[in-house]
């Protein structure tokens, strides 16, 4: 048995130990747990459309905080996004969304989520505003409204394929490659 001590006498290690001794013999609700600690939702795989991996990113998020890049197209002062994604996150608490806002640069903000299910939803919203340039979500970049006509071709064109055709094409036309040194040397 450990040692009798007087609570005048603990140390930071000592009261560290108590507040664990109290909190193992405390019922926490699962609901006031830190979401790291908190079991994660059960995924019902009935309700995912295969077709779509949207719906498995949905139902992933349910219940964990997401975050969102906002850009405001134009070229418009902090206070200028400032009041326009203030108007944004408006409509959405007046549907019911918990959102988040912070402006993070001249024309971009941040929209953090408290249930990363909903997040698609919300991305749909604000890519219809007339001056949403564009919404980050889980890497993807959609284009909103706002954004100018070469801002929507840059996403929707895939630079790797276009370079994948040239190389299938390259190869196509009898011209081998390979990575060996040719017999021939070069005079400089």
């Amino acid at each position: 048995p450990p040692k009798k001590k007087d609570i005048r006498d603990y140390n930071d290690a000592d009261m560290a130990r108590l507040l664990e001794q109290w909190e193992k013999d405390d019922d926490i609700e699962e609901g006031d747990l830190p979401e790291h600690k908190r079991p994660p939702a059960p995924i019902d795989f009935s309700k995912i459309d295969p077709g779509k991996p949207e719906s498995i990113l949905k139902m992933t998020k349910k219940g964990k905080t997401l975050m969102m890049f906002v850009t405001v197209s134009g070229n418009p002062t902090e206070k200028e996004t400032e009041e326009i994604t203030s108007l944004w996150q408006g409509s959405l608490f007046n549907a019911n969304f918990d959102v988040q806002r912070f402006i993070v640069g001249s024309n971009r903000a941040i929209f953090m989520l408290r249930d990363g299910g909903y997040a698609w939803e919300i991305k749909d919203f604000l890519i219809n505003q007339e001056r949403c340039a564009d919404v980050t979500l889980e890497g993807q970049v959609y284009p909103g409204k706002g954004a100018d006509g070469n801002e929507k071709v840059k996403n929707k064109t895939k630079p790797e394929k276009a370079k994948k055709k040239k190389d299938t094409e390259k190869k196509s036309n009898g011209v081998k490659e390979d990575n060996r040194a040719t017999n021939q040397r070069e005079e400089l």
